[in-house]
């Protein structure tokens, strides 16, 4: 463990830091890892804070009093959520994330990482293996605060020196939390109705095809990214990540291979102007040259860890009930 490192995480109950938490805190230490949250979660594997980041005043006194020395600022309003109330996602988006950038250069924070997101690109990019330098012109407001966000860390990087790094995030798939209001969360909640209710009603056309990661490569590539040689890095804005792609219709006969009686139908809504928006892949050349990105996991492989950790969870859902209606039932039969 390397005790000069204290890390903050913002945003830690979402679906990125659900997870990044726990493997920082794997890599460093419980106590050198620190979520941070609007609200507070029940965490008996370390530090927890109420934060919000749109208080740059307490934001400051954190990392100061804590000796924060990098920071992973994941807190945002997502895609679709955004378009629902575009000002207060622009508001959080881009004032969270000039908070922590100015807290970091007044405070020497080490490094800061930021995520964006395939949102930064729009109708004018290309649509298959979309490219690390393809014209951005977002279409949303979530995309807009990215593309801004971007920038804001280059300018940083160049004129403060400030060690910030992010990533171009593609559709998330996670079985540790809930989806946050993407428009790619179709491809979380259809495997909890698959397994719940074996039938799904999806929001996007069938053949809306998106890239997409399973979040154990979104986590790895984040910390690889992290650990990479300064001197290595070319992109000072946000590096082109890819996964793998797939349509609602692709991902529905993966599932049915495990579970062949699934039926979906397809009742398309406002979130799939936002999916005709993005592009259908993307090329992540840099990445791969710069610090070595390969992922680990395409659709099948994930579709079938997904079910098999929703499943292990709804198991040991049912013992808990089980057990703690075991005895009552013991009492009422003799009773009886």
């Amino acid at each position: 463990m390397n005790k000069s490192i204290n890390i903050l995480v913002t945003g830690a109950n979402g679906q990125i830091g659900t997870e990044l938490v726990r493997a920082l805190r794997l890599k460093y230490s419980h106590e050198s890892v620190i979520a941070s949250d609007l609200q507070l979660e029940d965490d008996h594997e370390g530090m927890c804070l109420k934060l919000d980041v749109m208080d740059a005043q307490a934001l400051a006194q954190v990392v100061n009093g804590l000796g924060i020395t990098h920071i992973y600022h994941l807190a945002a309003a997502l895609s679709a959520n955004g378009e629902k109330a575009p000002l207060n996602a622009w508001n959080l988006n881009m004032q969270g994330l000039l908070n922590v950038l100015e807290v970091a250069r007044l405070k020497k924070v080490q490094q800061v990482f930021w995520p964006s997101s395939i949102a930064v690109f729009g109708p004018d990019s290309p649509k298959a293996h979309c490219p690390q330098d393809a014209i951005t012109i977002p279409a949303t407001v979530y995309g807009i605060s990215k593309c801004a966000g971007e920038y804001w860390c280059q300018y940083y990087n160049k004129q403060y020196g400030l060690d910030i790094r992010s990533l171009r995030y593609p559709g998330l798939i996670s079985h540790s939390a809930p989806a946050g209001g993407g428009t790619t969360d179709y491809a979380v909640a259809i495997f909890h109705e698959a397994l719940n209710h074996n039938n799904y009603t999806c929001y996007l056309e069938k053949d809306t095809m998106l890239p997409m990661m399973y979040m154990p490569d979104a986590v790895r590539a984040t910390m690889e990214l992290m650990d990479a040689p300064a001197e290595n890095l070319t992109v000072r804005t946000a590096y082109n990540l890819a996964g793998f792609s797939f349509t609602p219709e692709e991902i529905v006969r993966k599932i049915r291979n495990h579970l062949p009686d699934f039926q979906v139908s397809y009742k398309p809504d406002f979130r799939q102007q936002i999916a005709d928006s993005w592009p259908a892949s993307i090329a992540d050349q840099q990445a791969k040259w710069d610090w070595g990105w390969q992922p680990d996991y395409d659709l099948s492989c994930m579709v079938t860890d997904m079910l098999k950790q929703l499943e292990n969870k709804k198991n040991h859902h049912q013992d808990l009930i089980g057990e703690l209606t075991g005895p009552v039932t013991d009492v009422l039969r003799k009773d009886a």
